[in-house]
């Protein structure tokens, strides 16, 4: 019989052990974890096995190609994820704070960008493109938002158009999904992670990616726009929704 829940974690081991709940947003349950004597992450949620396989492969692609990120741990039987749980190497070291400690974090999501330029999207997601003609995607329902905010939204998104595309981590600008050390910038928390227009994920404190301009405003304005749809309808999206521009009438 499927195991389900956090007796899942069995199938790491019979020595698994939950040790303490982390933060971990509002779609997923997630805990550090001992496995073989050594401590790890798990998170259990409720994505798709389609959209799990996608996840883990990018990490292991990534991590092949010197980008520090969480690597999954296989359970027993060799599987990186069983019944939506997922554990990860856990990774050492503290959130950026400086200017520099920021320039560090967007030189490593750049990096992430080349990395990813042909990646296919994440199962059941859209691009903040895709949503100038389309209305829903995993956690995004435009039909649920006020026509006008819909139309400043779109508005931002359509400055856009002809810009870089690849894998973005979708919520880099939030220090506690960075674990810095002195010799490299590790990015966690990849559950955002989709393909999108790269520069979205640009917009770090302190200017850290030195965007300038015109080219400035258009990230900002089309991650503000992103963050309010993902999140719509708590404080936080409407807070961002009222950075996004109205349309000129």
């Amino acid at each position: 019989m499927a195991k389900t829940g956090w007796e899942t974690l069995r199938q790491w081991g019979a020595d698994a052990e939950r040790v303490e709940r982390l933060t971990g947003g509002s779609s997923n349950d997630v805990w550090s974890v001992r496995i073989g004597g050594r401590l790890a992450v798990a998170r259990l949620g409720k994505r798709s096995d389609a959209d799990l396989a996608w996840e883990t492969e990018l990490l292991h692609h990534l991590d092949r190609n010197g980008l520090h990120v969480p690597v999954p741990i296989p359970a027993a039987d060799g599987r990186p994820f069983v019944d939506g749980l997922v554990v990860m190497q856990y990774m050492e070291g503290s959130p950026p704070e400086t200017e520099g400690d920021w320039e560090r974090v967007a030189a490593t999501v750049r990096h992430l960008h080349e990395l990813t330029r042909a990646w296919p999207q994440r199962p059941g997601w859209r691009s903040s493109l895709d949503l100038l003609v389309q209305t829903s995607g995993t956690r995004i329902d435009l039909t649920a938002m006020p026509a006008e905010a819909v139309t400043r939204c779109r508005a931002a998104w359509a400055r856009m158009r002809g810009r870089p595309m690849s894998v973005v981590h979708g919520n880099p600008n939030n220090p506690g999904n960075v674990r810095m050390t002195a010799d490299r910038v590790a990015l966690i928390d990849w559950d955002e992670a989709h393909v999108d227009v790269s520069e979205l994920d640009l917009v770090l404190p302190h200017n850290g990616a030195g965007l300038v301009g015109v080219e400035r405003d258009k990230a900002e304005q089309a991650a503000a726009a992103w963050e309010a749809t993902v999140c719509w309808k708590d404080d936080y999206a409407e807070r961002r929704l009222a950075e996004v521009r109205p349309v000129a009438q």
